[in-house]
């Protein structure tokens, strides 16, 4: 198997095991940080909207609001438990102008200019190269469209994460990852740079910092079993998952939130 294929693999199955805790209420920053990505396009009433990496709707659900009967959105994830949550959302709503689809957003297949606006909301950064997915999402966008590649910022969930981490490493070290992928993108600079590789020149790039309520360290581990953390927690037997759970709890104490920076970026084509 090579390097993609490995990943979208990963991803495919960290996200399939993570979907019964997705969108539980303490992770509602997956859907707040999909409306933002919406509310900075402007989509206006009959355009067509691509998102993909669409998880369980946070930002496909607000765009086919936003656009309208008229207007149409197609939202693709790798994972297909993701993917039923949001099509029983999109039903609840009475939203008709969704669909919902497992694909890969690398081998979609849709001709160039397919869409008024692609979107990616925390999920360039699964694809091992990243430009290369770019350039695939650039070349469905149409003449005057916008993509929007939305990512996190820096010190993503801490401190929650440092314990998390550090209570992996006293059971587990072989589990640690040396570097996080969005760590490239994370910052104001970062992100137009990786973009200008593709030759995507002067987009609108917005850092906001932020922060998450928790209300106590249990709410934390319901975020991390809803989220990536959970294709580590997914190698460990039931002792060691335990012993893990208890030692990141403790460490995080008293700990009331978690931070959640975030850039934004918009290129207009």
């Amino acid at each position: 198997m090579g390097e993609l294929e490995e990943a979208k693999a990963k991803a495919a199955a960290v996200y399939n095991a993570a979907a019964d805790y997705f969108d539980h209420p303490v992770s509602s920053f997956w859907h707040r940080f999909g409306r933002r990505t919406v509310e900075r396009l402007g989509l206006r009433a009959g355009e067509t909207v691509l998102d993909v990496c669409c998880g369980s709707g946070g930002s496909a659900l607000p765009a086919a609001d936003a656009v309208g009967p008229q207007g149409k959105v197609v939202a693709v994830d790798l994972a297909e438990r993701l993917i039923a949550l949001g099509e029983a959302k999109a039903r609840a709503e009475g939203l008709g102008n969704i669909e919902f689809k497992t694909g890969d957003m690398l081998a979609l297949g849709y001709p160039d200019a397919s869409f008024d606006v692609v979107v990616c909301v925390f999920g360039i950064f699964f694809v091992p190269d990243m430009v290369a997915a770019t350039k695939e999402l650039w070349r469905m966008v149409r003449p005057g469209g916008r993509l929007a590649i939305t990512t996190w910022g820096p010190n993503l969930f801490e401190p929650a994460n440092s314990a998390f981490w550090e209570a992996i490493s006293a059971e587990r070290p072989d589990l640690i990852k040396g570097f996080n992928p969005w760590e490239r993108i994370s910052t104001p600079e970062g992100l137009p740079e990786m973009l200008g590789e593709e030759g995507i020149e002067n987009p609108k790039i917005v850092a906001e910092a932020g922060s998450h309520p928790i209300g106590s360290p249990n709410d934390w581990w319901l975020v991390a079993m809803g989220s990536g953390y959970r294709g580590t927690l997914a190698q460990l037997d039931t002792t060691t998952f335990a012993r893990v759970r208890d030692r990141n709890l403790a460490l995080l104490g008293q700990c009331a939130a978690i931070t959640t920076n975030v850039v934004y970026g918009v290129a207009i084509k």
